[in-house]
């Protein structure tokens, strides 16, 4: 039997809240020395401020890994492999490189081009809520509502056919299970690079109107096909986890507060201060990527050397008393303005107009389809992700 690893500090958590250990870092020390999942040795970033300093910063904290800190299984992959595992990852790239394909995708993730996805995305999640619906009670959350909506919405504007889904949802679902063996997690990742290499040629030969035909037909001659794999790769992957484990979590965290999910259900008004909020206060991305200091550096009054790996603490950033008063009570009155949920600087989530779109449509519109809404489970046997990269829900048994 294979031995469950011993999460580190900043994915430990009291199910909606950071583990007390993370908390009293934050308050003591600001940076703590840590060991990663693969054994590397890190500095641990809790304070709101540091956080924001380190974000805002590629300069002094890179992205990109250097030597000293080979991605986790690198031992066992050739060059040429690694070369390509890092063709297109935005978020394993500092600017310039990193700008380059930045540039290229933020118009496609504007507000402006997200409102002409409103009445779309308005649809998806009028449709998973009649299956929902249809499937009987008690019922599934996460299958029939909050996976669905997002992985549809993520389709569509990729252009990866959603009959597909079950199997890349597996895939990326044990990819970021921390608690599986390294190798399994790099075969799963060599799975999804070649299933998203048949669509990037598909999308060569053919270019559609979805993303990646704009891509190939606007930035064709600036993009490899590796590059392309790459960046279609991380979309569809951050485009369904992220935001389907923020409306399970979300929806039994309002569940958890009926006078707010009466607020959010029956006041427009109330819905997107209570998205910023929930987004505050579960940090489902516990840190996003690692980053290295290039240069000797001060955080929190302590000297930390060139070449040292730094990991973040968004849960602890978002629940400091430096952002928000009583920081650990949610309160959707307060929209929580200036969240690291969504990270900050050059690296902020391309796709957050997005998912906040999504978001502030799904939870009302659910609430208002079922105002009985309710757990068919005690809480306490409600299944949290305790081992991956994205926090969120195994499943949330539903009645209403």
């Amino acid at each position: 039997m294979t031995e469950v690893p011993v999460m580190p500090l900043h994915m430990q958590r009291a199910r909606f809240d950071p583990v007390e250990a993370l908390a009293q870092a934050r308050e003591n020390e600001g940076v703590t020395k840590v060991v990663t999942p693969f054994g590397q040795p890190a500095y641990l970033v809790t304070r709101y401020e540091d956080v924001r300093e380190v974000l805002a910063d590629p300069t002094r904290f890179s992205n990109q890994r250097s030597e000293a800190y080979p991605p986790p299984g690198a031992a066992s992959v050739s060059k040429e492999e690694l070369a390509d595992m890092r063709a297109g990852q935005l978020l394993g790239m500092d600017p310039p490189d990193h700008s380059r394909l930045r540039r290229m995708l933020t118009p496609e993730f504007t507000v402006r081009r997200m409102r002409r996805l409103e009445p779309r995305i308005a649809e998806i999640v009028d449709a998973a809520l009649d299956d929902l619906e249809n499937s009987g009670k008690p019922a599934d959350l996460v299958s029939h509502f909050a996976l669905p909506v997002p992985s549809l919405v993520i389709c569509e504007l990729l252009g990866v056919p959603y009959a597909d889904r079950a199997e890349f949802q597996h895939r990326s679902s044990r990819q970021l299970d921390m608690s599986l063996p390294i190798e399994e997690r790099l075969a799963l990742g060599r799975e999804g690079r070649a299933y998203m290499a048949s669509l990037v040629a598909r999308a060569q030969a053919d270019p559609g109107e979805d993303m990646l035909g704009m891509l190939v037909r606007e930035h064709g001659d600036d993009l490899s096909a590796a590059e392309l794999v790459g960046i279609a790769s991380l979309l569809l992957i951050a485009g369904h986890e992220t935001t389907s484990n923020m409306l399970g979590l979300g929806t039994l965290a309002l569940l958890r507060h009926p006078e707010q999910l009466a607020a959010v259900r029956d006041d427009p008004s109330q819905v997107e201060p209570a998205v910023e909020e929930l987004l505050r206060w579960l940090s489902i991305v516990h840190s996003g990527m690692p980053r290295t200091t290039t240069t000797e550096v001060e955080i929190a009054g302590q000297t930390i050397p060139a070449g040292q790996l730094l990991v973040l603490a968004l849960p602890a950033a978002n629940r400091d008393p430096a952002l928000v008063a009583e920081p650990d009570r949610l309160d959707i009155s307060r929209g929580a303005p200036g969240h690291v949920a969504f990270g900050h600087g050059v690296h902020h989530c391309l796709g957050a107009p997005l998912a906040r779109m999504e978001m502030r449509l799904a939870f009302p519109a659910l609430l208002r389809r079922f105002p009985d809404l309710a757990l068919a489970v005690p809480y306490d046997e409600i299944d949290f992700r305790a081992y991956h990269v994205v926090y969120g829900l195994h499943s949330l048994p539903i009645t209403w």
